[in-house]
């Protein structure tokens, strides 16, 4: 990685400052407090964002309620460029994160970004949840941190250590295999309980096994006793039907016999109406005796009734005449009276239009009179004529309504004599009838007495019955007694049988858990005995290999810049020993210089293991050295010169308020505060 450019706005003493960067080395110079060391606070920050305990207030400056940081980088020959920034509230936040790859914006999440970060820098995965130690470690460490590690207690650098080298991951291991093994034993624990009881349940299932076979046996018995007893009941029924059937043939007869009581009944009832029948028409019979009828009486009542009705006939012509005489005479008289009344009034002829002569009215007038009188003489004789022939033909009708009454009489003698034949012709057969009747009852007689016979015999066969059907009762209570055992004891092989299988699978499942259990056992025995002795000896190991190179290492960078007077090497806990002559020096006794100088040597050294180990991260042509001579000697500032060198890195920048290192570097970045706002120097 190479840093181009960053941009910042209100971070910390920078108000609006944009700072370019060049490959090789690079001084950033200036008084104490002039900013310098914010630059790579807000280098860390661009790439990571705020890291875990640090507040956003250490980064955006007093007064403002907004900062950026835009800052350009290249991977690789890949131009990137990273924009953060953050927000006054109710406390400081990171508030907007983007990247620009090959000219195309991203907005992302914080944490999404700092992914991001870490996937370009081809940092391990394992780093996204972690602090920038592997940053810090590689690329820019301020001072007071490498000396704090070198100071702290050796289980806490191991850890760190452990945490940047990346085998950190040898004492997780090995603290899950304690987890592991842990959670084993009581798993092992758990299961030897639940198949504790495995041999009782093999005895228990044998047990069990031998009791269904006892059932299996005992069903057969049960089965042939049920068909025995179901023989027995369907004999008994069988019997039984046979009864019932002769019973069946009583009731029968007794119907039978029944009909023929009411037959009997009904041919004596028969013979009864008969003989009043012949009784009431012999007495019919005895009226006719004594009537005369001779055919020439219709003939003589017919003439009468003829001649009669011919001259109703005659009357019937001669008033119609008179009924048309009157009316014509009335109709001449109303023509007289009209014309009386118009020549009384009349004055002038209507014809000829002159006057009327009163002897000529008068005459007319008289004349009309006669007619009318005349009419009225001749009206008078027609009704008088016309009474008489109404009398004369009510008469008629009298006489011809006798003589009809007559002949309907005479008609209906005729008819009764004619009857009178039919009649005795009846009683004779009615005779014949009730003959054959009272032969039909004695019949019937004697086949009710064979009746009353038969139903007494068969009338045995109901007390036989009623003993079959409590044989069958008690056959059929038998049959199911039997029935009832058979399906108990079925219900209860099913019962067994369902519990055997449930103890069979009880005692797979413990068997199988038993297999486990050995398993869980040699697994645990594995990981407890041999792997974790392995991945312990992996470790020691790798530490001893880390160890022989950083101490190496540190030797070559401590030598450098210190004495040959001083021996230094470092304990298996990574702890830096150092010893003048025969005896050795504790860190705390050191000048300030020398402390610096072992801080430095021990950064630089797991600068290089580091990037060494991980062949793979992108940071390892920068490096960010922070005030590194700090209480140096001129002596050992002269010796500066050749460990830049021998850093031989893409990238290097030196923060230093020392104007020595000026000539020990290929550029110069100048910076001072003026009004409290730092500013570079042109």
């Amino acid at each position: 990685m190479i840093l181009k450019k960053i941009i910042l706005n209100n971070i910390r003493s920078y108000k609006d400052e944009t700072i370019e960067f060049s490959k090789g080395s690079t001084l950033l110079s200036g008084d104490i407090g002039c900013g310098k060391t914010s630059i790579l606070l807000a280098i860390e920050f661009a790439l990571f964002g705020l890291q875990p305990g640090q507040k956003g207030s250490a980064l955006l400056r007093n007064g403002e309620d907004s900062g950026r940081i835009i800052m350009d980088f290249e991977v690789e020959g890949n131009e990137f460029s990273i924009e953060r920034t953050l927000k006054r509230g109710k406390a400081i936040s990171q508030d907007y994160a983007a990247i620009t790859i090959g000219g195309v914006k991203t907005e992302l999440a914080v944490t999404e970004l700092k992914n991001k970060i870490l996937e370009i820098l081809d940092y391990p995965k394992e780093f996204s949840k972690k602090q920038n130690i592997l940053y810090k470690f590689t690329v820019y460490t301020p001072q007071e941190e490498m000396k704090q590690i070198i100071l702290q207690d050796s289980d806490t650098r191991m850890n760190t250590l452990r945490h940047v080298f990346g085998i950190d991951k040898y004492k997780r291991i090995l603290e899950n295999i304690s987890i592991i093994t842990q959670k084993l034993r009581e798993e092992k624990r758990v299961n030897e309980a639940l198949i504790s009881t495995l041999g009782e349940d093999k005895m228990g299932m044998l047990s069990k096994e031998k009791e269904l076979l006892d059932m299996k046996n005992k069903i057969v018995f049960l089965e042939k006793e049920f068909l025995e007893k179901q023989n027995i009941r369907r004999i008994i029924e069988k019997d039984g039907e046979v009864i019932f059937q002769k019973m069946q043939e009583k009731t029968r007869l007794e119907q039978e016999l029944e009909k023929t009581k009411l037959m009997i009944l009904t041919k004596k009832d028969a013979i009864n109406s008969n003989e009043r029948t012949i009784r009431e028409l012999n007495e019919q019979l005895k009226e006719f005796e004594k009537v005369i009828f001779r055919e020439s009486m219709f003939k003589e009542l017919e003439e009468k009734i003829q001649e009669g009705k011919l001259e109703k006939e005659k009357l019937s012509k001669i008033n119609l005449e008179i009924a048309g005489e009157i009316s014509s005479l009335n109709s001449k008289n109303q023509e007289s009276e009209k014309l009386k009344q118009k020549m009384s009034n009349l004055e002038i002829c209507p014809t000829c239009l002159q006057d009327v002569d009163s002897i000529y009215r008068s005459n007319i007038l008289n004349k009309a009179h006669n007619e009318i009188s005349q009419n009225n003489v001749r009206l008078k004789e027609l009704e008088e004529k016309a009474n008489e022939i109404k009398a004369l033909k009510n008469k008629f009708d009298l006489e011809i309504s006798e003589k009809e009454k007559q002949f309907t009489d005479l008609r209906l003698l005729k008819l009764k004599l004619e009857t009178a034949s039919e009649k005795k012709k009846r009683v004779d057969d009615l005779l014949n009838l009730n003959k054959s009747l009272q032969e039909d009852s004695v019949l019937l007689e004697r086949h009710s007495e064979s009746l009353k016979f038969s139903i007494i015999e068969f009338s045995k066969f109901e007390n036989l019955y009623g003993l079959k059907q409590r044989e069958l009762k008690e056959a059929r209570m038998q049959e199911k007694i039997v029935e009832i055992k058979d399906a108990e004891l079925k219900k209860e092989i099913e019962i067994f049988s369902i519990q055997i299988q449930e103890i069979k699978g009880k005692i797979a499942k413990a068997e199988e858990l038993k297999s486990k259990t050995d398993y869980i056992s040699e697994l645990e025995m594995w990981l407890s005995k041999k792997f974790a002795s392995l991945m312990s000896a992996v470790e020691t190991n790798v530490m001893i290999k880390l160890k022989l190179e950083f101490s190496k290492l540190f030797q070559e960078w401590f030598s450098m810049l210190v004495s040959e007077s001083f021996n230094i090497r470092l304990r298996e806990d990574f702890t830096p020993i150092i010893e003048q002559q025969d005896y050795e020096i504790d860190y705390s006794h050191l000048s300030g210089g020398e402390r610096t100088a072992i801080a430095l040597a021990y950064r630089l050294s797991l600068n290089q293991v580091i990037n060494s180990l991980m062949s793979k991260i992108k940071t390892k042509d920068l490096v960010i050295l922070d005030e590194p001579t700090d209480g140096f000697s001129d002596q050992q500032l002269d010796k500066m010169r050749e460990v830049l060198d021998e850093l031989n890195v893409a990238q290097l920048i030196v923060v230093s308020h020392e104007q020595k290192i000026e000539s020990f570097v290929e550029n110069v970045i100048r910076f001072k505060k003026e009004n409290g706002i730092s500013v570079r120097v042109s």
